[in-house]
């Protein structure tokens, strides 16, 4: 079994697509349960959510509510979720085709973390460079829109996600699988949306995104780190 772990707040315009492109991309939707952790949305997430989970038979789809906080939901899902094998996603990002065959294969192999490469659904030029890096293995080229594949013995082992800071917790735990040399990029792609970048301005969002790694790079705390997003990002 794995368990899909996906944070959602207010997603009901797009909650129903990630759904079926689950479904519908897996090689085998039998061996797969989806477990989304609403932060308290106020939209219609949950209630399509939960007719969506009443009206198939697999994979298999609950929902779950959680104190608001990405870490904090991606922790309670692994509390409930029943699966060896653990994948976190983006409620705006779409593994590819055959995705969980493609994980199971990459443990098999020994690759007991890691993700796939990454597409915006855009063609601003800077933004399929972004795309491009992902093909390689340096810890600056990830980010949590490429999903995140763990086994739970490992994610254990690692201590899970840090459910005491604000943000940059998929970053904090990469960081953590990277010091013990497990992770492995599955050259398969995987879109997600650009819907932020256009919204912010991607040069202004992209620059952001370089000053918090550099003031990381630098020693700042995550209250600093945390400060600075709400003023510039919020």
């Amino acid at each position: 079994m794995t368990s899909i772990i996906i944070p959602v707040l207010n997603e009901e315009a797009s909650i129903l697509k990630l759904l079926l492109h689950l479904k519908e991309y897996a090689q085998n939707a039998s061996s797969l349960e989806v477990i989304l952790v609403d932060g308290g949305s106020t939209d219609g997430t949950v209630p399509l959510v939960t007719d969506f989970a009443l009206a198939i038979n697999k994979p298999i789809v609950k929902i779950y509510s959680s104190e608001k906080g990405r870490g904090k939901q991606l922790q309670h899902g692994t509390t409930v979720a029943t699966g060896e094998l653990l994948y976190f996603l983006h409620a705006d990002s779409y593994p590819p085709r055959n995705y969980d065959a493609h994980i199971a294969k990459a443990v098999k192999e020994g690759n007991p973390a890691g993700c796939f490469r990454m597409k915006f659904e855009s063609w601003h030029p800077w933004l399929i460079i972004i795309g491009w890096f992902t093909r390689f293995s340096w810890k600056a080229c990830r980010g949590g829109d490429q999903s995140q594949y763990i086994t739970r013995d490992l994610y254990n082992e690692i201590g899970g996600y840090n459910t005491q800071i604000p943000i940059y917790e998929d970053y904090d735990l990469i960081t953590r699988l990277y010091e013990r040399g497990h992770y492995h990029v599955i050259p398969k792609w995987l879109k997600t949306s650009a819907r932020r970048y256009h919204k912010k301005g991607v040069f202004c969002l992209q620059w952001f995104y370089i000053m918090i790694y550099w003031k990381k790079y630098k020693g700042a705390s995550i209250d600093e780190i945390y400060q600075y997003y709400l003023s510039k990002c919020s």
